[in-house]
């Protein structure tokens, strides 16, 4: 039987992004709506928790500690300091095609470039608005070099870095792209359909990628973590405790920890059958992830 803990009270409104930080032994994790940057000590319980200016949806460490982070108006560097709160300063600000966007999933590619897509907030609006963007040291934000998304999600890389993949959770779309990925430039290719998830329960939220090369995506919606071969088949789910798994990281000692944000509904009667909606989980289902790399730094 697969473990299931709870970690934290269950209060993130869209709880969100989790990194490992192996340096410390430490799991970070942000909750969009609330701004917040959120870190547990697993091993001590201890928590800490930033206030950011703007809604942070998506982040990964530098080696100086700082984050690269996806916000409302583009990509910022975060400072965490001692007063909780995270001083930002902006790395670059695209231009969007409508008011009411932010940015929404994101993490950075084994060669250390930070990627991350934007959304209109206004999901029953379905604005096919949505772009993917890279931002690299030294040369900065391109793109963006995907267009048309509603709901970006479901960024990772296989474990040598040549595939890259990228989902659309929206309700109207559900799908999860593969591509061919040139490690040395950075550019993806050859797009096509890795998984049709109208074909499977739930929606591809956030994803991350274990040893064997194997895609596992929060299926959102359908309260389950999926698993799928480097060939798109179906090979295990694991029933969670909330129905709305917003994304998932490998971490721990040896990596075989996954760590599971959640969503917690704003009505009451949504709760039901659900209490747990909002906290984040560490499940052990018997295999083994991979460090993620930090930005600028090659894994």
């Amino acid at each position: 039987m697969v473990s299931i803990e709870r970690l934290t009270p269950p209060v993130h409104s869209v709880g969100e992004s989790p990194v490992w930080r192996a340096s410390e032994s430490a799991l970070y994790w942000v909750d969009i709506p609330a701004r917040k940057v959120h870190r547990l000590h697993p091993e001590s319980g201890a928590t800490k928790s930033w206030v950011a200016p703007q809604m942070v949806a998506c982040m990964a460490f530098a080696p100086d500690g700082k984050l690269v982070a996806g916000l409302e108006t583009g990509i910022f560097s975060l400072t965490l300091r001692d007063d909780g709160t995270a001083e930002a300063k902006a790395l670059a600000e695209p231009e969007l095609p409508l008011p009411g966007m932010r940015f929404n999933d994101g993490r950075c590619d084994r060669q250390g470039r930070f990627w991350a897509g934007t959304m209109h907030m206004d999901m029953p609006g379905a604005y096919a608005v949505g772009g993917l963007y890279r931002y690299a040291a030294g040369s900065g934000l391109t793109g963006p070099l995907q267009r048309g998304l509603i709901t970006q999600n479901g960024l990772a890389w296989s474990p040598s870095g040549d595939r890259m993949y990228l989902s659309d959770s929206h309700p109207k779309s559900r799908t999860v792209w593969v591509f061919d990925y040139d490690v040395r430039e950075g550019t993806p290719s050859n797009k096509r359909l890795f998984v049709d998830m109208n074909q499977h329960p739930g929606r591809p939220d956030g994803a991350a990628v274990d040893v064997d090369g194997c895609y596992w995506t929060c299926a959102n919606d359908a309260g389950q973590l999926l698993r799928f071969t480097p060939e798109g088949k179906l090979d295990r789910s694991i029933a969670l405790p909330v129905k709305k798994p917003s994304m998932c990281a490998f971490g721990g000692k040896r990596f075989d920890t996954l760590y599971v944000t959640s969503i917690r509904p704003q009505s009451e009667s949504d709760l039901v059958g659900q209490p747990d909606a909002g906290a984040v989980f560490a499940i052990r289902p018997g295999i083994q992830g991979l460090p993620e790399a930090e930005f600028g730094r090659m894994q």
